[in-house]
């Protein structure tokens, strides 16, 4: 089970609708994916450049826990991306109404413009993150921060663009069958281990309803690892990466 395919078969069940919802109306279950997905993502950027901010310098281990944690999110939505262009893009123009393809074709135009500049902001942070472990001084510490700053506005503002361009056009467009697929076909990057922490870092901020939803959407077998092992790792990661533990 990939970290997509645990959110995305999780989400609320799509509703019909003939032109695009509303934001603030029903929303399909790839709807639901990406939004959580931008949730969790803009939230870890922001903790992981303020707690940069404050981490000393030259300290190898706390380098280690935070650079790991920018790697982890950079991978993630390398992948989240290469999904959407990929798969995700693609099935959605295939989908649309012929009087709408070309708005479609020119909003997901520009979307793969602003995501190449993302996507070059998240080597840049890579390499920061490679800098600071290195040389382990204040400036190299403070690279990295900013870094992870840039990004973070970054993907604020592609997010925002996404959800008000695309999205409604996914929510009323995009079978539920063909995004069931595209959960399938996308081979995520991350270890088991990495999928548990990310359900984590969804679970966190999800209302007590979508809490329910994306534990039930899980394998019996996941649940089980899930309580057994993997809340415990990802409190506790949680509380070495921020000092705090995760939001009940």
């Amino acid at each position: 089970m990939t970290a997509a395919a645990v959110l995305a078969r999780s989400a609320p069940p799509a509703a019909p609708a003939p032109v695009p919802a509303p934001a603030s109306g029903p929303r399909s279950r790839a709807v639901a994916y990406q939004r959580v997905l931008h949730q969790l993502v803009r939230r870890e950027l922001r903790l992981l450049a303020d707690l940069a901010t404050w981490a000393p310098a030259d300290d190898p281990a706390r380098t280690q826990d935070l650079t790991r944690h920018a790697d982890l999110l950079g991978r993630l939505l390398l992948h989240h991306h290469r999904t959407e262009r990929d798969l995700l893009w693609p099935a959605l123009l295939r989908s649309v109404p012929a009087d709408r393809t070309e708005t479609v074709r020119a909003r997901v135009l520009d979307w793969t413009a602003s995501v190449a500049g993302l996507d070059h902001r998240l080597r840049d942070l890579s390499t920061a993150a490679r800098q600071w472990a290195v040389a382990g001084t204040p400036p190299a510490r403070n690279a990295f921060a900013m870094a992870c700053l840039d990004v973070a506005d970054a993907v604020d503002a592609q997010t925002a663009a996404e959800e008000r361009e695309l999205l409604p056009e996914l929510g009323a467009y995009l079978p539920a069958e063909a995004w069931t697929a595209i959960a399938r076909a996308a081979r995520c990057p991350l270890s088991g281990r990495e999928q548990l922490f990310v359900l984590g870092l969804a679970l966190e901020d999800a209302c007590p309803g979508d809490r329910a939803r994306l534990l039930a959407a899980l394998p019996r077998s996941t649940r089980l690892l899930w309580r057994l092992a993997g809340h415990g790792r990802y409190r506790a990661t949680v509380v070495r990466l921020r000092g705090a533990p995760p939001a009940p």
